[in-house]
């Protein structure tokens, strides 16, 4: 399957590179848009598990990458309040 890291830029600054084990991250994310950081995390929580339904329909098992990715997105985003905003900054397939 084709994954896609996608460059997330927090409201601190700091900028991450992500991973997804499949392209639907394209679904539920846009290069460039800002989120709310609840919203961000919906988003990318609900990729996973879509992502993670196709791992198991094509390999048989799911993607634990994937899984502790989502874990870090949901840590990070738990230091931010209020009406802070995520960048995704790209979202780049890679060749496989």
């Amino acid at each position: 399957m084709p994954i896609v890291r996608y460059i997330v830029r927090w409201p601190d600054d700091v900028e991450t590179v992500c991973f997804s084990p499949s392209t639907v991250i394209r679904d539920y994310l846009d290069a460039g848009r800002d989120y709310a950081v609840a919203e961000f995390v919906a988003r990318v929580r609900a990729a996973t598990i879509m992502a993670n339904e196709r791992v198991q329909a094509r390999y048989g098992f799911v993607c634990w990458s994937a899984n502790e990715e989502l874990a870090r997105i949901e840590q990070r985003a738990r230091s931010f309040h209020g009406q802070a905003r995520v960048n995704v900054a790209a979202l780049c397939p890679e060749q496989t």
